[in-house]
């Protein structure tokens, strides 16, 4: 019998955010995996857990996914990890993948799921929902991400800031990720929108290292780290009619 391979969501950096799921499984003798950039380098999944004093297990094992956009050399590593992962689950194993924040959004294990059961399709495959990072960063600013009627999108920054500059006429709140490479460039973006203000930036959410920065002029010309985003309420969106069900479905009840 194979084992199971779990997405085991731990949070954006505060071991308290591990769900009651997560915990148990973590406790549960399954088989560790967690990524890391290169073999010198630590794992930020695991130094979640490490921080929740839970003890580490003598069967881990690290899996190699680098910091590349070459989609060639990214499959070879998703390849190897993946054989690596269905060698403990032929075993008889279950093993638990450690995915910072939500397993399910930008995450490294949809690509590790997706060729494990293009390797093999029987294997079954579990993910354990998380709290992202964009969820820890709105509650530690304090700023909803929306409310009532709002729209919300969020998005990797690196799409430009022409495309920011599109999104902002359709929605109320934007969660831009991965703002280090473009970041002077949106901030020229949104101080022509006069959304200075009205934004907060967030570096490491719920790590002993985390930091916030509210007045958006103080990080120009400065290297952010890659765990980093910015939260923009835009306050200045002038909203089209809305058709609301609730009230259609009592006008037709009327008739």
């Amino acid at each position: 019998m194979s084992g199971k391979l779990y997405g085991v969501s731990v949070g954006p950096g505060n071991p308290g955010l591990i769900t009651r799921q997560a915990w148990e499984l973590l406790q549960s003798g399954a088989h560790w995996t967690y990524p890391i950039r290169n073999e010198k380098s630590d794992s930020y999944a695991l130094d979640i857990v490490r921080r929740s004093e839970l003890p580490l297990p003598d069967n881990r094992t690290p899996l190699i996914f680098p910091m590349t956009h070459d989609k060639e050399k990214l499959t070879g590593y998703w390849l190897r990890a993946a054989e690596t992962v269905l060698e403990i689950l032929h075993r008889g194993e279950d093993v638990l993948f450690l995915v910072e924040g939500d397993a399910s959004t930008y995450a490294t294990f949809c690509h590790l799921a997706r060729t494990v059961s293009s390797i093999d399709s029987e294997v079954k495959i579990q993910t354990i929902a998380g709290v992202s990072s964009f969820n820890a960063a709105a509650a530690d600013l304090n700023m909803p991400l929306a409310d009532t009627d709002d729209t919300l999108a969020i998005v990797p920054a690196g799409y430009g800031v022409e495309m920011l500059d599109r999104l902002l006429a359709d929605f109320d709140t934007l969660v831009l990720l991965k703002v280090n490479s473009l970041l002077d460039q949106i901030l020229d973006l949104l101080e022509a929108r006069g959304l200075l203000e009205s934004s907060a930036f967030i570096e490491r959410a719920g790590t002993p290292e985390e930091r916030i920065v509210r007045d958006l002029n103080q990080l120009r010309g400065e290297k952010v780290n890659y765990l980093s985003l910015l939260l923009v309420h835009n306050d200045h969106r002038v909203r089209g009619p809305m058709v609301r069900g609730c009230g259609r479905r009592k006008e037709a009840k009327q008739v």
